[in-house]
């Protein structure tokens, strides 16, 4: 007889969360009939051998006859699932599951969810490239700091298909994007304004590249001990090479401190920061409280003294959310079959995902929504437009 519900172990059974999660959100569905001998010839034995033999003599002939072409692996190791931490990886697949259900709901990409049972940078390296000919590309997903950084350099250096760990870029993608739309409704350009960031982990760190390399004025980056500048001791290579190209002023002190007359501020920290601290902010400041669920400062605080405010919520207007970068982006990559993603496909999938809002751009509409149905499309489109500029598109 089953368990009585306690706190510990409440009923589930009426919750519609779980009554939606039931089974799982995704399954395995065929893509051809097979109702008859001569179906059952052509898509096993022996028909299927004339393949294997096509392939075996034109390995690239695998990208038109099998679901490779249009196939990511969703691959996490569960040591830094958003808002939760170190689940492992059997308590990370609602999230897995959930992503391919986002990739194949946004942009028709096929996406096989992947939790793996090790943690070290060399088994995830070596788990992942020998996975890496059943898929078009790999999405790396919720792998702590600063593993995730050697992790993704060594597979994308490894393998000839897209390696993307989307806690990094589509967080990149999409701040970048709303801060373009958010510096115009300013009258502002980037290389005129000042940021603080608050967070050192992946999402931080690749936040703070892209807007460097769009030409951000000047960007300090924070982690839990305060300000990171150059000479600072304890610094992992990673924040010591961004100590060298940001805090040009050399903030030395907290977040706050830095804060003062500061143009743009961006949390990615799950830390918080006073109120006093945005309004002492520069006059028509932009202000992405990014943490989730709880923003670093609430946004109905936040709006009384900055022009623009984003979250990472639903419930607020400016949602930074990655479901507006990862599936046009793959999407894109695997139209062309890209060997890799450049730095110059995120940047477009930026410049085309800020191209939406158009003149409808307000304080409340920096950012296209997650449904905006022209999403997905535009940013394949530029993703493949540049893989061809790049020189990485093979078709």
């Amino acid at each position: 007889m089953a368990a009585e519900p306690s706190p510990a172990h409440p009923d589930y059974r009426y919750d519609p969360v779980f009554l939606l999660h039931r089974g799982g959100k995704i399954g395995m569905h065929p893509s051809v009939p097979v109702v008859g001998d001569d179906d059952l010839a052509m898509a096993y034995t022996p028909g299927v051998a004339r393949v294997c033999d096509a392939i075996a003599d034109q390995p690239e002939l695998a990208t038109r006859y099998t679901w490779v072409a249009n196939t990511v692996a969703v691959v996490t190791d569960g040591t830094a699932v958003l808002g939760l931490g170190d689940i492992g990886p059997a308590a990370a697949m609602p999230v897995m599951e959930g992503k391919a259900l986002l990739f194949k709901s946004f942009a028709g990409v096929d996406a096989v969810p992947l939790c793996l049972g090790c943690t070290d940078v060399d088994g995830l390296v070596a788990t992942v490239a020998a996975l890496a000919p059943s898929f078009g590309g790999i999405n790396l997903e919720d792998i702590s700091a600063p593993r995730c950084f050697e992790v993704e350099d060594r597979l994308r250096a490894m393998l000839d298909i897209p390696v993307f760990h989307d806690d990094q870029h589509g967080t990149a993608i999409v701040a970048l994007a709303a801060l373009r739309n958010a510096a115009r409704l300013a009258g502002r350009e980037l290389g005129e304004l000042r940021a603080v960031l608050a967070g050192a982990g992946a999402s931080g760190v690749a936040v703070t590249k892209i807007l460097l390399r769009a030409g951000i004025g000047d960007i300090a980056l924070a982690d839990s001990k305060g300000m990171i500048y150059r000479g600072r001791d304890g610094l992992n290579p990673v924040k010591a090479a961004l100590a060298e190209v940001t805090n040009k002023a050399g903030y030395t002190g907290s977040t706050e401190d830095a804060l003062r007359g500061a143009d743009v501020f961006i949390g990615l920290s799950g830390s918080t920061v006073a109120e006093q601290a945005i309004a002492a902010m520069a006059p028509r400041s932009i202000v992405f409280a990014l943490s989730n669920p709880e923003p670093e400062v609430h946004p109905d605080l936040a709006r009384a003294h900055a022009l623009v405010v984003a979250t990472g919520r639903s419930d607020f207007p400016n949602q930074i959310n990655n479901v507006l970068a990862f599936p046009g982006v793959f999407r894109g990559a695997l139209d062309v079959r890209a060997s890799t993603i450049t730095e110059g496909m995120k940047l477009a999938a930026a410049d085309a995902l800020a191209a939406l809002v158009g003149d409808g751009l307000a304080a409340d509409y920096v950012i296209p929504g997650a449904f905006d149905e022209r999403v997905a499309p535009a940013v394949a489109d530029a993703v493949a437009s540049r893989a061809r500029v790049d020189g990485v598109a093979r078709q």
